[in-house]
């Protein structure tokens, strides 16, 4: 047998192993996994093995963070963060701290609002945003990144104060006076102000276009690079070892190429080729087929297809069937009509591509599985798993359709209003109270056959894995009689590990700690099963080992 280079020992070893669940040490030789077993393995060990006492420390493989979004979120490391505050008076303190920390910045931008940041319906206009901040361009961004907030200056310099016409889907809320509000919903409409970011709003084009930029400097480029790079640096921090990016650009791809060729990434990444409504259908032999063929590396890969079938729930976007809960005259409006999904969701699964779909609201949903249903029935069915992102509302009918279909459903549990960081009285008046049985159904998705693979969504909700842990497991029904939609600790770990391996083809190679799989784990700070679950989040990765390698370390 070969000499190990890294032995963890008394640990508490979760594998994610049905043949070998437990162990109290793992073996790593190189990039793979030589061994898992008990304290008898430290008789491998030689003078050049490293070895770690991890005192009863949990032992798993590494979190395979499925859905994030990874240059944005690297970005927003940056920019204010609005996470914890609430009112008008913290707001205010907030804004000006930040933007006397950063004088020099043309557009000053906040991350992580809630929109009820200024009270449950108080609307945030740019008046509100004026008294705040008049003299500098400054912009806030929701949560889910599908609405911003601007000032009037912000309005101004992106040129949108008297509105602009968009694509379908999008929306530059006017006021009454025949200006804009400053409310902007989606990325069209946040384009304009956004661009305006030191960044030129490049991170946001895998989400806005799917192309590259028009023109950018080697010293623009080098900055991205670095961009990127603490962005990667953070994911291992927070004990991630792949992840699955949920927009995509060749420019991204090439410059996480070129980390990987200067220092090697620390990640292993997964970049979509992203279909917009637009998007010409021979785009994927000329563009998606040609990255599918250059990324193919196990560091870093471009082999599945993302799309948008609707927005979110609380500004309006979102597709429901029968209209809004608080407005049962609008339904949102699909950024696809039904043909033209059937014709992009089967060519790409004509020619092999995986397909992930974002799809909110029922209606939404529905049509992503008729779509699917129909790619089924034109190129026979293959193992093509693919998926819907985020699953918020659920009409019953759809429920089996998942496991019938084998499409995966890929949710966040730190999306779940009144089990996260945010409220729920807004979203829950808007689905409306007879939708609340079908909203966000793990449990019953689970129950029905259909496989659940969770991640965070990241910038949407923090990256921490331990948050989307505790989310999981302490999720409480939003009124009695409802059914309990959570998933038990080791369910909500196998879906964040495991699952997500299973999800993007690379069960055999990594997800569990297994003699001849990857060498990616994480070892916790604490021991996971011994807190309550409400103190889950209390824990925190201490080592993160990617490809044999530590990526990041917090231990002595």
């Amino acid at each position: 047998m070969s000499v190990p280079s890294i032995l963890i020992h008394n640990a508490s070893v979760l594998t994610m192993d049905d043949d070998c669940p437990r162990a109290s040490a793992v073996a790593l030789a190189g990039n793979s996994v030589l061994a898992v077993g008990g304290e008898d393995l430290l008789s491998l060990a030689s003078t050049g093995t490293r070895i770690i006492d991890a005192q009863g420390r949990t032992v798993l493989p590494g979190f395979n963070d499925s859905h994030l979004h990874l240059f944005i979120g690297a970005v927003g490391l940056a920019h204010l963060d609005l996470t914890h505050i609430k009112g008008v008076d913290a707001l205010r303190d907030a804004v000006r701290s930040y933007a006397a920390e950063h004088p020099d910045e043309f557009l000053l931008c906040a991350e992580f609002t809630d929109y009820s940041i200024l009270g449950e319906g108080v609307a945030i206009t740019r008046h509100v945003l004026d008294e705040i901040l008049p003299d500098r361009p400054f912009v806030m961004t929701a949560f889910d990144n599908h609405t911003s907030w601007c000032n009037t200056a912000a309005l101004k310099a992106g040129g949108i104060l008297q509105g602009r016409a968009l694509p379908v889907g999008n929306e530059i809320v006017m006021g009454e006076d025949g200006q804009a509000t400053g409310e902007l919903r989606e990325a069209d409409a946040m384009a304009p102000v956004r661009s305006l970011s030191a960044t030129g709003w490049r991170e946001g084009l895998g989400m806005a276009t799917g192309g590259d930029p028009e023109s950018v400097t080697e010293a623009e480029r080098a900055s991205d690079r670095e961009i990127l790079r603490r962005g990667l640096a953070y994911c291992a921090q927070n004990g991630v070892t792949s992840i699955q990016n949920m927009d995509g650009t060749l420019y991204t791809l090439e410059l996480l190429e070129e980390i990987d060729r200067e220092i090697g990434l620390p990640v292993r990444v997964r970049v979509p080729f992203h279909c917009k409504n637009f998007t010409e259908l021979s785009e994927f032999t000329s563009r998606a087929a040609r990255w599918r063929e250059r990324f193919t590396g196990s560091k870093l890969r471009s082999d599945f297809v993302k799309m948008f079938i609707d927005g979110v729930t609380e500004s309006g976007t979102a597709v429901f069937l029968g209209g809004y809960g608080d407005a049962p005259e609008e339904n949102g409006d699909p950024l696809f009509s039904q043909d033209a999904l059937n014709a992009a969701v089967a060519e790409a699964d004509r020619l092999g591509f995986q397909v992930a779909i974002h799809a909110i609201g029922d209606g939404g949903i529905r049509m992503v599985l008729d779509a699917y249903e129909n790619a089924a029935c034109v190129n026979g069915r293959r193992d093509s798993r693919h998926r819907i992102e985020h699953i918020e509302v659920l009409h019953p009918a759809d429920l089996p359709r998942f496991a019938a279909l084998g499409v995966v459903a890929s949710m966040q549990p730190v999306h779940v209003p009144g089990a996260g960081l945010f409220g729920s009285e807004l979203y829950l008046s808007r689905i409306g109270r007879e939708r609340w049985p079908g909203g966000f159904p793990v449990r019953s998705l689970k129950e029905s056959g259909a496989r659940v693979v969770y991640s965070t969504d990241w910038p949407v909700v923090p990256l921490a894995p331990m948050l989307t842990v505790k989310c999981a497991v302490c999720r409480k029904p939003w009124a009695e009689g409802l059914k309990d939609e959570a998933l038990d600790l080791h369910e909500t770990l196998e879906a964040y590990t495991r699952a997500g391996a299973w999800v993007e083809f690379c069960e055999d190679e990594k997800g569990m700690l297994r003699p001849g799989m990857l060498a990616d784990l994480v070892m916790l700070d604490g021991d996971i099963e011994a807190v309550a679950p409400d103190a889950i989040e209390s824990i925190a990765p201490g080592l993160t080992i990617c490809d044999g390698v530590v990526t990041f370390s917090r231990a002595p």
